[in-house]
């Protein structure tokens, strides 16, 4: 968890500005971090607590403008930010899209998911692993995306400490690519656990690989049974339009509610 990696002093920058990040994530960790198991999870569960309130104050914001949020997870080099261009040029002329990007350093996915024309908001979190909802909240103050729009929250690659934290999203959407390897699910059950769809992505390389997708999907419904499984390309375009149906059938679910 957080309060053991260090990620807690994360240098929080909106597009390349300095942001304060007065948050639980701002407390003090020059120290030893030999503690009794005690106070660990005690401060554990303080930080979860509070970023859930910040959760819980994004899904309102988003619920009362009918605007559908997803939380893009998963290892990087899986493929993502190429997937949500594709997304993106799939879906802009039916549905406005907006884009929140979290990386430790650099604009470069940003600045790819503009030339889309999408409009895209770049967090960098420094040493931080993960986005929380307090820097969502704010990157959609700057964003302020249209009422009945998607927002796509690409979270920076890690498959452990963002599965602990809610954005405030509808669903978090885990993207695995074939070239990591089947048990994934097993290594990582958190954010298997955490997803409501997993997109196994890159499934034209699959004949080149030794990887076996049906076992990669039994690992993970292990995890979750009811996980929902789609096979995409990028590169190929396959399986793309049923997860731009999928993203759809949650926007209206979302606009009826």
């Amino acid at each position: 968890m957080c309060t053991t990696c260090g990620c807690g002093q994360a240098d929080l920058r909106l597009d390349g500005r300095a942001h304060d990040h007065d948050n639980a994530h701002a407390h003090d960790h020059a120290h030893d971090h030999a503690h009794p198991g005690r106070r660990r999870v005690s401060l554990e569960q303080s930080l979860l607590a509070k970023n859930d309130a910040f959760a819980a104050g994004n899904r309102q914001r988003l619920a009362e403008r009918g605007i559908l949020a997803l939380n893009l997870v998963s290892s990087p080099g899986s493929g993502k930010t190429t997937l949500l261009e594709q997304t993106i040029l799939r879906l802009h002329r039916r549905i406005p899209v907006s884009v929140i990007e979290g990386d430790q350093q650099t604009s470069q996915d940003a600045d790819r998911i503009r030339a889309t024309g999408a409009p895209a908001l770049q967090i960098n979190t420094g040493k931080g692993c993960h986005l929380d909802a307090h820097m969502v909240g704010h990157a959609l103050d700057h964003l302020d995306p249209a009422a009945g729009s998607v927002v796509m929250i690409e979270n920076v690659g890690n498959l452990v400490c963002p599965a602990a934290f809610d954005l405030g999203e509808a669903c978090k959407v885990v993207i695995l690519s074939v070239t990591e390897g089947e048990d994934k699910p097993l290594k990582y059950p958190d954010m298997f656990a955490a997803a409501g769809l997993m997109l196994l992505s890159k499934v034209d390389l699959l004949p080149h690989l030794r990887f076996d997708p049906e076992q990669c999907i039994a690992y993970a419904r292990r995890i979750r049974p009811d996980l929902q499984v789609l096979r995409v390309s990028a590169q190929t375009g396959e399986g793309l339009e049923a997860w731009i149906g999928w993203i759809e059938a949650r926007r209206a679910a979302a606009q009826k509610a």
